[in-house]
């Protein structure tokens, strides 16, 4: 059963993981099995609870933390310390910006092997040195909404458990499976050789001359198809596009050149995922 405790000052050392550490701090690129992430509303909360992510505190407003939503979510934490102030305590800490009136301090799930997340995989995203997170979290909700069945990404990635991409996500980084290429698989020319390995043909998304059609129907056909994206700005690098086996791009019109990579992703994968 959750505690509630009443919040007195934000000083506290327990409050440190909503308003004293930096991202980075939170992840712990040193010892990951030991990273935190922070869930910020109940719907979110609720995805990452139903995904087995251990809560370990929450900070709610008091008007938040008895509502509806928030009790049923409260009923399932276990034993954690509910961090509870009226809205206008939480204006006292400086630069924190609350989202619906709850967030959750949970610790950071184990990641599975690239074997792992690709095996049984039809259809899956690839996202090579996109670094923001927004970016990361809406590709991640367009590729669990239009069917994408897994997401690897590249170590050049913002993380999809930085607080922005957890929100922009809806906490759909908690219903995809994902994971990291190992550090020590080199981009492009090992990343694209165990694709290969677990039987995936590669399209990457690219603007070039010899760029087929996304609704060409070779790319549907693909029994196991891997859509390569790449960053904001410069998209995906020539020995990425050289290696793959399909260049793609997405028909345009009025003279438009380019999508940004969240958009351009939920359009690959409506008409490489649902269609296919």
């Amino acid at each position: 059963m959750a505690r509630f405790v009443e919040i007195t000052s934000f000083d506290a050392p327990e409050l440190d993981v909503y308003a004293r550490v930096s991202e980075v701090q939170l992840l712990n690129r040193a010892d990951p099995e030991k990273g935190i992430f922070i869930a910020e509303s109940p719907k979110v909360i609720a995805r990452a609870l139903e995904a087995g992510c251990e809560p370990f505190s929450v900070l709610s407003e008091r008007k938040q933390a008895q509502s509806r939503e928030a009790l049923e979510i409260l009923g399932k934490i276990g034993d954690v310390p509910v961090f509870v102030a009226d809205e206008p305590v939480f204006r006292q800490l400086t630069g924190f910006p609350m989202t619906r009136g709850m967030l959750c301090a949970m610790l950071r799930p184990r990641l599975g092997a690239p074997e792992e997340i690709c095996a049984g995989r039809r259809r899956i995203a690839v996202l090579e040195n996109i670094v923001n997170p927004t970016n990361v979290g809406a590709i991640f909700r367009s590729a669990a909404a239009l069917g994408m069945d897994a997401v690897l990404l590249t170590n050049g990635c913002s993380n999809p458990l930085y607080r922005r991409a957890i929100r922009v996500s809806m906490g759909t980084v908690f219903q995809i499976p994902w994971t990291f290429f190992p550090k020590h698989c080199a981009w492009p020319e090992d990343g694209l050789r165990f694709l290969r390995a677990q039987g995936f043909r590669t399209a990457a998304m690219a603007l070039r001359e010899d760029s087929v059609r996304m609704d060409d129907p070779r790319l549907c056909r693909e029994e196991r198809l891997a859509i390569v994206l790449g960053t904001e700005g410069d998209g995906l690098a020539a020995s990425t596009i050289a290696d793959c086996d399909y260049t793609v791009r997405i028909p345009m019109t009025h003279g438009v050149d380019s999508l940004n990579v969240a958009a351009a992703s939920a359009v690959a994968f409506w008409q490489l995922g649902m269609q296919s």
